[in-house]
């Protein structure tokens, strides 16, 4: 089957459709994510930190994404949760929003990538791609206000989107964002250091 049929974008909101109940699981979302679970979750984990969202969401966000991160290192083929994780449920509406947010930017890029640069979506890479997405849920961890979880979401979300297309062009990208995100985030840390020196 071709790896882009359905469409993420598809696929995504394939996902909220087919779930009337108010709450749905995470073990359902991830099982519906098909051949496609680590790259739709590292995309569906990069979302919400890239719109607004209720506090504390960017701290779920990136427990996860170390796990999520942590099963590519080791070479994991299927993503596995943690049964009390894969029990736990989600507002139906906060994934209506983050999906339906997100499909206009998700389509624009779909018109665009293709299946290139193929090393950068292949198995040996995917070990180095790991490790970024564990340090971007680090990062994501990181107590900076405002917009410290923007720079890390759009690393993740570039990075989830090449990913699930097997797009070399989009992941190199990915790389590129992920460092631009720790030159960032060390700059704010730096300055938020700074700013509680001057206090004391």
């Amino acid at each position: 089957m071709d790896h882009r049929s359905p469409r993420t974008s598809e696929l995504l909101s394939a996902i909220v459709t087919a779930h009337s109940a108010e709450r749905i699981g995470v073990g359902e979302v991830v099982h519906a994510l098909r051949n496609r679970a680590f790259g739709l979750s590292i995309l569906l984990l990069g979302l919400p930190n890239c719109l607004p969202m209720p506090p504390g969401l960017p701290v779920i966000c990136g427990i996860l994404l170390c796990l999520v991160g942590g099963q590519m290192v080791v070479g994991r083929d299927e993503l596995w949760l943690p049964r009390w994780l894969a029990n736990r449920t989600i507002s139906r509406a906060l994934l209506e929003r983050i999906v339906n947010g997100s499909l206009k930017w998700i389509r624009r890029f779909e018109s665009y990538s293709r299946p290139r640069l193929h090393y950068f979506s292949s198995p040996s890479a995917r070990f180095v791609l790991g490790g970024l997405v564990v340090v971007l849920g680090l990062l994501l961890l990181l107590p900076i206000p405002i917009f410290g979880n923007l720079p890390p979401g759009i690393a993740v979300a570039i990075l989830g989107l090449g990913l699930v297309e097997r797009d070399g062009a989009f992941i190199f990208a990915g790389v590129v964002a992920t460092l631009v995100s720790l030159g960032v985030m060390g700059l704010l840390s730096w300055m938020l250091f700074q700013g509680a020196l001057a206090v004391i």
